[in-house]
C-alpha cells in the first residue's frame, strides 16, 4: 500500500526559502515511495479562524478541503519559518480551522496519530528551531506523533542555488534522510495494523 503524505508550508512568500526546503523533503519522500500533495495555504484562502463565522457558516469550504486531505494523508510534512520565536500565522489558522470538529467525525481525527517531520529555514544562525518547538508542542497535543529527527536550516539566504536546490549535499542528505524516516515509520506503522 502506498503512502499518503501532505506537505504544507506556513510560508506564502513566493520566494520563500521554507517552501524549497519541503519541496525538496517532498522529493526525497516521493523518492522513498510514498504519494506526496503539497497544500498551497496562501491558494487556500482560508479565513481567519472566528467562532462566530463558524456559527454562521459551519466549517467553511476551503476549511473542509483540507481537512478531508489531512483525514486521506498517513503523515505530515510541516516547513515553516520562524516569526518571532513562534511558527507561522497562516499555518496557525490552519491547524485551527482543522481541528474544529465536523459532524459524525471524531474529535481531532485529521491529527490523531498522524506521523509529522519539522523543517525550517531561516537567515538566522538557529534556523527557525525555536519556532519548531512551539509547533512540536501544538501538534502533540493534538494527538499527531512529532519525529525527534527535524532539520532546522540556519542561514538559508546562502544555502540554495538558483534552481531552488541546497548547495550542501551533507544538508541535502540531511534532508533525505529526514523525508525517508518518515516514510518508514508509516510504513511500519501500516503494518502493524493490517
Amino acid at each position: 500500500m502506498t503512502i499518503k503524505l501532505l506537505a504544507i508550508c506556513g510560508s506564502t512568500r513566493v520566494q520563500s526559502y521554507n517552501r524549497k526546503l519541503l519541496d525538496i523533503a517532498a522529493s526525497e519522500a516521493r523518492r522513498a515511495g510514498a504519494q506526496v500533495e503539497i497544500i498551497d495555504l496562501k491558494a487556500l484562502a482560508l479565513p481567519f479562524f472566528d467562532e462566530d463565522l463558524e456559527a454562521r457558516e459551519g466549517i467553511v469550504p476551503p476549511a473542509m478541503q483540507l481537512k478531508q486531505k489531512m483525514l486521506e494523508a498517513d503523515g505530515f510534512i510541516i516547513a515553516s519559518p520562524e516569526y518571532n520565536g513562534s511558527f507561522s500565522a497562516v499555518l496557525k489558522n490552519a491547524i485551527d480551522w482543522a481541528s474544529r470538529q465536523a459532524e459524525g467525525e471524531p474529535v481531532l481525527a485529521c491529527f490523531a496519530n498522524k506521523w509529522v517531520s519539522l523543517l525550517s529555514a531561516s537567515p538566522g544562525s538557529l534556523g527557525g528551531l525555536r519556532g519548531l518547538l512551539q509547533l512540536r508542542t501544538v501538534l502533540a497535543g493534538l494527538g499527531c506523533i512529532v519525529l525527534p529527527r527535524q532539520i532546522g536550516l540556519p542561514k538559508a539566504h546562502e544555502a540554495f542555488d538558483d534552481e531552488g536546490q541546497l548547495i550542501s549535499q551533507k544538508r541535502h542528505q540531511a534532508v533525505g534522510k529526514l523525508a525517508t524516516e518518515l516514510v518508514k515509520f508509516c510504513q511500519s506503522h501500516m503494518e502493524d495494523h493490517a
